[in-house]
């Protein structure tokens, strides 16, 4: 018997008012995308806006600072605000380009070089010690668990959502009992054995499958071993993104310095920029370009590790 030959199957060309919807669906696509970007470049030039204003500024001499924002800091003869009657003349470029706030900064006046490095010698021991310490507290809770170790861990969740200012009278009371107030132990201690980072890191630790760790053990490795060459390791990402986001919190506190500090010369430049008064406006803006440059390199450099740490869930990566 001689087969019969399957006729292909004729497709149809899309109707002309398929097109047209098709054609309308990639319109109205572009058109959301269009606006989408334009809606982020506004925001982005939104939050952009006084960190331009800030470095701009910082480069003016102090007579065209004056003029220009001289009415928002005056203060009449009783020590209040002058009501402000026109508009602030908010001015990007400078009309002469001045270093005379910079040299004042830097080479005139050691008080404000001396507050910057008060912030880096409060900072610094905080994030490292912190990073320390979270991650053996976060490995214990992840190897080891348990009904005790559970409700300890639920105290760290209700100490991470509360804010600092609830926690501040306990920590005062503490370090008074402690006799650290005035010292720098005030504010290393509580930022050290801050919750916030053991947190993340244990909820992190967490989604490393047990098998690889198993198969550590397996092979004659120790708890030391296994914290060491595999959960740190593949926690790296997760570790410099919580190093970041501790260097900019502690690199801006003020409410701290200010109750468990009394003497000013140890506080840190955060909470001096908020003394400057009104005839050091200029010196103002360039102390904060100066007291921004940490955070933006801080940052900058690890923004991959930042990304990568928030979006990626744990594991091993194929």
């Amino acid at each position: 018997m001689s087969r019969k030959l399957k006729q292909p199957k004729m497709v149809k060309p899309p109707s002309v008012k398929k097109l047209r919807l098709s054609k309308k669906k990639r319109w109205k696509h572009q058109v959301f995308i269009v606006f989408l970007t334009i809606l982020t470049a506004v925001f982005a030039i939104t939050f952009l806006m006084p960190i331009i204003l800030t470095i701009t500024n910082s480069f003016m001499s102090a007579s065209e600072i004056s003029s220009n924002y001289g009415t928002v800091f005056a203060t009449t003869d009783t020590g209040g605000k002058v009501y402000i009657a026109e508009k602030v003349n908010l001015k990007f470029i400078p009309d002469l380009v001045s270093f005379s706030q910079y040299i004042t900064v830097l080479f005139k006046s050691p008080e404000y070089l001396l507050k910057f490095w008060n912030s880096v010698i409060y900072v610094v021991p905080i994030v490292l010690f912190q990073l320390i310490t979270a991650s053996l507290a976060a490995y214990s809770f992840t190897r080891f668990r348990g009904r005790i170790k559970e409700i300890v861990f639920f105290g760290y969740i209700i100490l991470t959502l509360m804010p600092y200012q609830v926690t501040l009278v306990p920590n005062y009371l503490v370090s008074s009992w402690l006799k650290l107030i005035d010292t720098r132990w005030a504010i290393w201690l509580p930022g050290i054995f801050s919750p916030f980072a053991v947190y993340l890191l244990t909820k992190f630790m967490r989604r490393i499958p047990v098998s690889v760790i198993e198969a550590a053990r397996i092979d004659g490795a120790g708890e030391w071993q296994i914290f060491r060459r595999i959960c740190m390791p593949l926690c790296k990402s997760a570790v410099c993104s919580v190093a970041i986001l501790i260097f900019i919190d502690y690199w801006n506190m003020v409410e701290q310095p200010l109750i468990l500090l009394s003497d000013a010369e140890m506080h840190p430049l955060s909470v001096f920029l908020s003394k400057i008064n009104a005839g050091e406006i200029g010196l103002a803006f360039a102390v904060a370009t100066i007291y921004m440059v940490p955070s933006l390199l801080v940052f900058l450099y690890g923004e991959d590790y930042l990304v990568e740490g928030i979006t990626y869930q744990g594991g091993i990566k194929g």
